[in-house]
C-alpha cells in the first residue's frame, strides 16, 4: 500500500524504476550548468525557490488528508515524483506500460513549465508581468492561459465569489505571503478588500488579452494551479497514448485515468482521512477518468488572542473561512476539483449544496465539526454508491 500523506511534502514518493534507470529527480539536478553555478545563478534560484516554498505552503489548500490504496508490488507499478509548485508531484502507472515511460518523465517538465508561467514567488513569470501591466492596458496571453482565466471567471460567478483569483491583497495583509501571521486592522482590511474582485478582470477571446479595470488588482492561481497543471499533463499523456495512471500534486490534487489494473476494480481507490483521528478513514472514493481535490486549514494557521486563524480566506469578507474541517470535491477536471474544494470550504455546506444541485457532474463531501468540537459531521452531495464508500462516522 502506498500512502499519499503529509510525508510527501518532505520527500519523493519513489524514484522511477523502469528499464532506463531514470530517476525523476535527475532532471532537476541537470537544470544548472557549471557556468551558471559559478556565476551564482543556481544559488540565487535556489534561494528564490525556497522563498516560494515557504510562502506557498501557507496558501496551499490542504496537506495530506488523502490516502491512495494501491498495491506496492514493483512488478505491477512504477512510481516517479518530482518537486514543483512547493509540493511533491507524483505519478503511479503500470510497469507493462514502459513504452510510454518517457512520456511520464516529460510530463514532469510540463508541470515545471506551468509553474514557471503561473508563479508569483519568483522574480519573473507570465503572471507577474500581467500583474505589472494589465492595469495600464490589454496584455496578450497564450490560448492555454486564456482558457484558464475564462474558467476562473466562470467559477467566480458560479460560486458567488467564493472562488476569487484576485485575493492576493488579503493574503498579504494577513501576513500569509511572508508567513508572519497578523490580524489586520479595519483600515488595512478594507483597503485590501477594495482590490479583490475577479469581475474587475476583462478578457478578450478574440484578441487573446487580459486587462484589469482597476489599479491594484492582482491575479494568482494558488487554489487552482496544481489542478490546472495536472489537466495539462493529462492532455499531453492522452496525445502520447498513455492510459491507466494516477497523478497527485501535494496529495491534495488528484487526477485518475483508466483503472488500477493490479486490482479487480475498474477504478483507482482514494481514502479520506478523519481530520481528528488521522489513522482512521472517513470514506473511500472510486476514481476513473475523474479528478479529486480537497481543501482545509487545519495545518496552516497562526494563533492570536487565543484563537486560530486559517490561511484560506473568504474573499467576500476578507476573514479566514470557518466551520469546515475539509472540503473534498470530485469533478471532471483537476482544476475544477481544486477550485471548488476551496470555494466549498469558504461557502460551507449551504454553498456546496447549492452548487451541486446545479452541477450534477460535481460531487462533494464536507467534513464539519459538531458543536462540541470533538466529533464530526459529514455532508455529501451528488455521490452515488459507485463513486464512494462512506464509513458510518458522523454521517448526516
Amino acid at each position: 500500500m502506498v500512502t499519499l500523506s503529509t510525508a510527501l511534502q518532505n520527500r519523493c514518493l519513489c524514484p522511477f524504476e523502469g528499464p532506463t534507470g531514470y530517476n525523476g529527480r535527475m532532471a532537476d539536478r541537470q537544470h544548472h550548468s557549471r557556468r551558471d553555478f559559478l556565476q551564482g545563478k543556481a544559488a540565487a534560484e535556489t534561494l528564490v525557490n525556497r522563498a516560494q516554498e515557504w510562502a506557498q505552503g501557507w496558501l496551499d489548500s490542504m496537506v495530506g488528508p488523502l490516502v491512495d490504496r494501491m498495491p506496492s508490488d514493483p512488478a505491477m507499478h512504477v512510481r516517479a515524483s518530482r518537486r514543483a509548485m512547493a509540493c511533491e508531484f507524483a505519478v503511479q502507472y503500470h510497469q507493462a506500460d514502459r513504452k510510454v515511460a518517457n512520456a511520464f518523465m516529460d510530463a514532469f517538465d510540463l508541470i515545471e513549465a506551468v509553474e514557471d508561467q503561473l508563479t508569483i514567488y519568483r522574480p519573473e513569470s507570465t503572471v507577474i508581468d500581467i500583474n505589472k501591466q494589465a492595469a495600464n492596458g490589454p496584455v496578450e496571453v497564450d490560448p492555454d492561459l486564456l482558457g484558464l482565466l475564462e474558467q476562473c471567471m466562470c467559477l467566480f460567478q458560479e460560486t458567488n465569489g467564493a472562488f476569487d483569483i484576485t485575493s492576493t491583497p488579503l493574503s498579504r495583509v494577513w501576513g500569509f505571503l511572508k508567513r508572519t501571521g497578523q490580524i489586520p486592522n479595519e483600515e488595512e482590511l478594507a483597503e485590501a478588500l477594495s482590490h479583490v474582485d475577479t469581475s474587475k478582470i476583462e478578457l478578450s477571446g478574440q484578441e487573446k488579452t487580459i486587462q484589469f479595470l482597476q489599479p491594484g488588482i492582482e491575479i494568482n492561481f494558488n487554489s487552482i494551479g496544481k489542478g490546472y497543471a495536472l489537466d495539462r499533463v493529462a492532455q499531453f499523456l492522452d496525445e502520447q497514448g498513455a492510459s491507466d495512471y494516477l497523478w497527485h500534486g501535494g496529495s491534495s490534487s488528484i487526477l485518475a485515468r483508466g483503472c488500477n489494473r493490479a486490482s479487480l476494480d475498474e477504478y483507482w481507490t482514494i481514502g479520506l482521512r478523519h481530520p481528528l483521528e488521522p489513522h482512521r478513514h472517513i470514506a473511500e472514493f472510486h476514481l476513473r477518468n475523474r479528478s479529486l481535490g480537497t481543501a482545509g486549514g487545519a495545518t496552516q494557521y497562526f494563533e492570536a488572542a487565543g484563537k486560530k486563524f486559517g490561511h484560506i480566506l473568504d474573499p467576500r469578507t476578507g476573514w479566514p473561512a470557518e466551520g469546515i474541517f475539509t472540503a473534498t470535491v470530485l469533478a471532471p477536471t483537476a482544476a475544477e476539483a481544486d477550485a471548488l474544494a476551496t470555494a466549498f470550504y469558504v461557502s460551507g455546506v449551504e454553498g456546496a449544496a447549492e452548487y451541486c444541485a446545479n452541477h450534477a457532474e460535481v460531487g462533494a463531501v464536507l467534513v464539519c465539526p459538531k458543536e462540541n468540537q470533538s466529533d464530526i459531521s459529514i455532508h455529501a452531495f451528488n455521490l452515488p454508491p459507485e463513486d464512494w464508500t462512506p464509513s458510518t462516522i458522523g454521517k448526516t
